[in-house]
């Protein structure tokens, strides 16, 4: 290890058949210009040649540190990192991503200048080897940018713009107490674990759920809220994020896909603790998660539809429900507000409609 004055930051690598870009993610992250890491790779039960490469740079890096589990999921991958972490502070990166050269740095710097709990930064897309040289060899932040722009862009158009929206850039660090950030960054999309550099002492107190399959750093961030003072968000894109289309967005409907909805019902179990007032705002992403996953299942072959008529009706049941709570529905984008109507009223035909429109394109 490298001796540094500097505290030590463990940095949480989850990993499941990753012999394609491990490698690369690992790389990133020994480029540091913050030299006093530990890298917990934390190999779930890969079936490929994964742990041969994990064994590799542990004998390589004499700061990469390999864990062992059976496929138990990236949740209790994460939290077995933490358990293992001797850091006095975390970070989470997946292991199809990078990082750029100075986000540790920055990140860490940042928590230290602001004396926050928590600082986080953007991120940008990349897609392929030639697009992360292309953008990451720019000599100003302008690439990195218009990437950040174009994803954030892109995910707005997926979950409705008005529910999630695609901020301007900004010049200045922000400093949000829990009330502030759930409101203004938690509930407007950035819900993710990784791109933030945690303290411990914050982290000690909250984990992974690790029956959630998606929407898991949502959960892990509420839960967290009750227990940070401040939390930092740099206007600066260091996170480099990876569409993998293997990825689970990317992947046909299976049955995991129903945690989109479940995760939601137990973020919005979390946040009326802490404020009711946040009801419809709360519930109206509820509700784009209900059609985000009943469009998931619409995009299956017709002659699999049979098998999924009880995710159908929990969706359908689900979306009844929240249809209740006064001000949702109100909140969701117009085109949102039709689909959701649309599904109340007439699954069935809604299904065959958006199975139809989507098979067109």
């Amino acid at each position: 290890m490298i001796e540094s004055r500097e505290p030590l930051i463990s940095v949480i690598v989850p990993v499941y058949n990753g012999q394609c870009y491990l490698a690369g993610c690992i790389e990133s992250i020994e480029h540091q210009t913050y030299k006093n890491l530990e890298i917990i790779i934390v190999n779930d039960g890969s079936t490929d040649s994964t742990g041969a490469l994990c064994d590799h740079m542990q004998a390589v890096y004499d700061n990469v540190r390999v864990l062992k589990l059976e496929d138990r999921g990236v949740s209790a991958a994460r939290n077995a990192g933490m358990e293992a972490a001797e850091g006095e502070f975390i970070t989470f990166v997946d292991a199809d991503d990078r990082i750029l050269p100075d986000m540790i740095r920055r990140l860490y710097d940042c928590l230290v200048k602001t004396d926050s709990d928590v600082a986080g930064c953007r991120f940008f897309l990349w897609r392929s080897e030639e697009e992360w040289q292309r953008t990451t060899g720019a000599t100003s932040a302008a690439a990195v940018e218009k990437a950040t722009r174009r994803l954030e862009v892109q995910k707005a158009d997926e979950l409705g713009k008005d529910v999630l929206r695609a901020d301007k850039p900004e010049t200045q660090i922000k400093i949000y107490n829990a009330d502030s950030y759930l409101r203004e960054e938690l509930l407007r999309g950035n819900s993710r674990c990784w791109s933030k550099l945690y303290r411990r002492a914050v982290t000690e107190k909250v984990r992974f759920r690790e029956n959630i399959t998606i929407g898991e750093d949502l959960l892990f961030l509420v839960q967290m809220l009750p227990h940070v003072n401040a939390i930092a968000e740099l206007p600066y894109a260091g996170y480099g994020y990876y569409q993998n289309p293997a990825g689970t967005i990317q992947r046909k409907f299976t049955p995991r896909y129903m945690d989109q909805i479940t995760c939601w019902q137990l973020a919005r179990e979390e946040i009326l603790r802490m404020d009711e007032r946040l009801d419809a705002q709360v519930t109206a992403l509820w509700m784009t998660g209900i059609m985000l996953t009943a469009g998931k299942i619409a995009m299956l072959p017709r002659e699999e539809w049979d098998e999924c008529q009880e995710y159908i009706r929990v969706c359908w049941e689900s979306l009844k429900k929240a249809m209740k709570i006064h001000g949702a529905y109100g909140r969701l984008s117009m085109g949102y507000r039709v689909k959701t109507m649309m599904f109340r009223l007439f699954p069935q035909l809604y299904l065959l409609l958006y199975h139809m429109h989507k098979h067109a394109d």
